[in-house]
């Protein structure tokens, strides 16, 4: 499956109009739940509507989807192996780098939302660590499987992972960044990275 099609279904979850709980919500449902009302909020709000609020909408999406991600262990577990010979400057500059490529695709499919209903279907939680699991179903009745894992970093319960119908998005941006780091090197990497952040941003 194409990144691409993981970040819809990332969408398509947090873009989400009609919401039925299935199951017994915990903290972690609850959190997801909470960063899907603040972006809801955003694109429904019509004094945000138009060509010339998109800065300020994304403004607004962006800070509510930073809440909720931790860029750091995303980008600590994509680039697995690797991270341990990065020095402190380039794992900081690498989380500035994947945080932005995330958004920045995150971004560019909001415009595309149409309104899917999401059912919240499990919870499990292992001490500090959980995973909050729901089922989009789209307008043409196709079901969706999105599992959310997340970390407990303080009194706040962070992705780190998602998976849409069986598909990490992490694991495939690992198996990507450790081919292109193998075949030529770690700065190619960072320079690709660069260009894809640079593209979106034109």
């Amino acid at each position: 499956m194409a990144l691409r099609c993981l970040m819809q279904g990332v969408v398509m979850f947090f873009m989400a109009a009609v919401v039925t709980s299935t199951a017994t919500a915990g903290e972690p449902t609850d959190a997801i739940r909470e960063t899907s009302d603040k972006i809801i909020s955003v694109v429904s709000d019509p004094a945000l509507k138009g060509p010339e609020k998109a800065s300020e909408r994304k403004r607004r999406i962006r800070k509510a989807v930073d809440e909720r991600f931790n860029w750091k262990e995303m980008s600590r577990r994509a680039l697995a192996r690797h991270w341990k010979e990065r020095a402190d400057a380039e794992k900081r500059e690498f989380i500035d780098l994947f945080g932005k490529l995330l958004e920045r695709t995150y971004l560019n499919n909001v415009e595309g939302y149409s309104g899917e209903k999401v059912l919240y279907v499990g919870e499990t939680v292992d001490q500090n660590y959980g995973m909050v699991t729901v089922k989009i179903v789209t307008k043409k009745n196709t079901d969706i499987l999105v599992k959310y894992k997340v970390k407990k970093e303080g009194t706040k319960w962070l992705v780190y992972d998602i998976s849409i119908q069986g598909v990490s998005l992490i694991n495939n941006y690992r198996k990507q960044f450790n081919a292109i780091i193998l075949r030529s090197s770690y700065k190619d990497l960072v320079k690709k990275l660069e260009a894809k952040v640079a593209e979106d941003e034109a």
